[in-house]
């Protein structure tokens, strides 16, 4: 059974519908499923596996944007308007989808016109995500919001003992800010017994700590 059929938010009307019309797509680790500026012609859903979701700027400075699990639905938006990719998503690991691509799609809402409601919730989930992320990045300071993605990122994709692989330069590319001020934060966390760092990974050794951190009042 695809991911499509137990979809978050929607509804079982919707969920059955994506199910019927997806098929399935296998990436390898470090593949690169679309890029930034690609044709925007599918909605996915994460059955298994990594994905990283990240975009450029006109510099080459690299901004992660978020990190796929199984589970999770992404290109909801191309769904809309059939335009280009906002963004890179590439495989951290082996990964299986599930795909619709908006053709299929759109001869689904011709036969049941009602659907477009339940589309619209979907994307309007998303459109909520990014504007909680922006205004965390506008007024969070780094050290709750670094904690945030920590902790987020062990719950979802660490190892039994706590341990993340995830390096700092990663970190800095999903929070953006320098390799420096992430170094400069973590340091302190180990200071005060809080992670384990180590080559390209971290180790959570205080999750109740990192968690009053990440509460701490932005003001």
């Amino acid at each position: 059974m695809d991911t499509f059929h137990t979809l978050p938010g929607a509804s079982d009307r919707l969920s059955a519908s994506l199910a019927r019309i997806s098929e399935p797509v296998a990436l390898d680790g470090g593949e690169t499923l679309f890029h930034q500026g690609d044709p925007g012609e599918a909605i996915y859903a994460v059955e298994s596996g990594m994905l990283e979701v990240s975009v450029l700027s006109a510099e080459g400075r690299k901004l992660t944007l978020n990190t796929l699990g199984p589970g999770d639905v992404f290109g909801e938006i191309a769904l809309f308007d059939g335009g280009p990719r906002t963004a890179t998503v590439h495989a951290r690991a082996s990964t299986r989808l599930a795909r619709v691509r908006r053709t299929r799609l759109l001869d689904e809402l011709g036969r049941d016109p009602d659907l477009a409601a339940d589309l619209l919730a979907l994307a309007g989930r998303r459109l909520r995500w990014i504007s909680t992320s922006l205004e965390e990045a506008t007024f969070v300071h780094l050290s709750p919001r670094l904690a945030r993605r920590v902790l987020h990122l062990a719950e979802r994709f660490g190892e039994r003992d706590g341990t993340l692989a995830f390096s700092q330069v990663e970190l800095a590319e999903h929070l953006g800010a320098t390799r420096e001020a992430v170094a400069r934060v973590i340091g302190a966390w180990r200071h005060r017994g809080w992670i384990e760092p180590a080559r390209g990974r971290l180790r959570v050794t205080d999750a109740s700590a990192l968690a009053r951190e990440a509460d701490t009042d932005p003001s």
